[in-house]
């Protein structure tokens, strides 16, 4: 098999409709940062970006796919936006902000100079407070995935000052902020356009939508009453490309200027192209699996301890990603969160395979056991490669079960599935990896399916969420969470995924985040521009 993998990826190189042009490490990585530093920065041209999917909606309430959020992001606004490591929080419609003393309130300071983009039912109005209780109460009571929750109301203090009211303390509030979902718009478009608003989204960002050619691409132009620094560029074009092969073919051809969701060979074929570059680092996105903590042989911590330690973890993540994009985890809390310490990645139990059969000797199950795991069917690679070492490492006879999302889904939250391969994505916040995966109160969600429950850990987990807003006292609180959490060892944490995109050589200012944003203009220093 793996002489035809290599004939394979051999005859995708000789066949590939470009010649391809070897090229030393140092070039093909080269940033377009570093590209930037050597150019001053020109004004004009279209950016061409390649999407993976087809946007359904741009209504902030309604969308559900990342996808869609890369187009809502420059052609709306947040309160707050990250800075570009997503380490901390910058301004951007609100110029400061300050939390009540019981944590139950936020005061924010609005921009008096930002107005909406000209549309059918306004005419480019100046924003206000108003605007910022409308979009922010409408996503906190009907935002098809909760994009704002714990939320009770929004309170005008001023023509420009809003007060965000919470019946209890969340120091999540913040991160939420920044999602596009939570952008602000003129109650006059919602109305006007009513259930059509998400195919003519008007916000306050540096792009306005143009037109709209549904399965083909979103045109949007600049704004030339954008509060923030004036985009360089002209105009963006989404394309959607489905193919992933497409996609690579549109970049290299000069179809699209930015290509999205690289993959597999194709990130080789961008490497060996000195003409493009691939964008690649550790993302807020992790792969792991889940052991019941509640009913058959993993309910025992000790079953679980010798599971962990018969999996070879890193022969699982070499297998699967034979091309790159993904690195090992070490803890249930991705890399790039601020609440990540290189000292959480001792705490990964080592691959010992004498270890764990001792372990599993001293319980009932010491000859081994069948048992079921439940995947989707992009994660089979994972599923085979940990059945074939649980056979051969504890006579541990596993069934995979493929299956698809809402099977699944029903299945791990209600506590029935023994095993099940998941991916966790979310903001930077620890809270939304730990406090959704590990809490209790989290029991019968799709996050803590599995059941695990230990009162220290939620002691400190709610701790963390209620009693300071500080990101160093915060993190502290976490890590101590994560050592008591791997102690009890209810998962066992797979891979840490990139996060990808190539360019040309011609695009100038952009990188990729670790959330897989598409930022062209952003309040945190970010103005792409094209070099041609």
């Amino acid at each position: 098999m793996k002489k035809f993998k290599q004939y394979l990826f051999i005859l995708v190189l000789i066949t590939a409709v470009f010649a391809i042009s070897a090229c030393s490490s140092s070039d093909s990585k080269k940033g377009s940062d570093g590209q930037a530093a050597n150019n001053e920065p020109k004004s004009g041209g279209t950016l061409n970006v390649g999407l993976s999917s087809n946007p359904n909606t741009l209504d902030p309430i309604k969308y559900t796919g990342a996808y869609e959020s890369q187009i809502m992001r420059s052609i709306g606004n947040t309160l707050i936006v990250y800075n570009k490591d997503l380490s901390d929080f910058k301004p951007s419609l609100a110029t400061e902000w300050k939390a009540s003393d019981d944590l139950k309130s936020y005061t924010f300071k609005l921009r008096e100079d930002v107005y909406f983009q000209p549309g059918k039912y306004q005419d480019g109005r100046q924003m206000t407070a108003e605007d910022v209780k409308y979009s922010l109460e409408r996503s906190a009571k009907e935002s098809a995935l909760s994009r704002l929750s714990g939320v009770d109301s929004v309170e005008v203090t001023g023509k420009f000052e809003v007060t965000i009211h919470m019946p209890k303390p969340n120091a999540s509030l913040l991160a939420m902020l920044t999602d596009p979902g939570n952008i602000i718009i003129p109650k006059e478009e919602v109305d006007g356009w009513g259930d059509q608003f998400g195919a003519h989204l008007v916000g306050t960002g540096p792009f306005q939508l143009k037109d709209w050619q549904t399965d083909q691409k979103v045109n949007l132009v600049r704004n030339d009453k954008y509060w923030g620094e004036k985009p360089y560029l002209d105009g963006v074009t989404f394309k959607i490309i489905k193919d992933p092969n497409m996609m690579t073919n549109a970049l290299r051809s000069g179809d699209v200027d930015i290509a999205t969701d690289i993959k597999g060979q194709n990130r080789k074929v961008i490497e060996t192209d000195k003409n493009l570059t691939l964008l690649s680092k550790p993302g807020l996105s992790l792969t792991y699996l889940d052991l019941n903590n509640m009913s058959g042989p993993t309910a025992d911590p000790k079953v679980r301890e010798a599971i962990y330690k018969a999996t070879n973890v890193e022969e699982i993540v070499k297998g699967v990603s034979q091309w790159g994009g993904a690195s090992v985890s070490y803890a249930p809390l991705p890399k790039e969160s601020w609440g990540y310490s290189k000292d959480l990645e001792k705490l990964k139990p080592q691959y010992d395979p004498k270890e764990a059969k001792k372990l599993l000797a001293e319980t009932k199950y010491a000859k081994g056991f069948k048992t079921e795991l439940y995947v989707l069917e992009s994660r089979v690679p994972y599923a085979t490669i940990f059945q074939n070492q649980m056979k051969e490492n504890l006579n541990i006879d596993v069934d995979v079960k493929v299956t698809e999302w809402g099977t699944l889904s029903e299945l791990a939250a209600k506590g029935n599935a023994p095993m099940y391969i998941g991916g966790w994505s979310w903001y930077p916040d620890p809270y939304f990896f730990l406090n959704k995966t590990f809490h209790s109160d989290q029991i019968g969600s799709l996050g803590n399916g599995k059941g695990y429950k230990n009162p220290e850990v939620d002691a400190l987990l709610n701790k963390a969420l209620t009693e300071t807003v500080d990101q160093k006292e915060r993190a502290a609180l976490y890590q101590e969470a994560i050592k008591l959490i791997m102690k009890d060892y209810p998962r066992i944490e797979f891979d840490n995924l990139d996060q990808t995109a190539a360019i040309s050589q011609n695009v100038q200012g952009f990188d990729i985040p670790a959330d897989g944003s598409i930022n062209i203009v952003n309040p945190n220093g970010t103005n792409v521009w094209l070099n041609k």
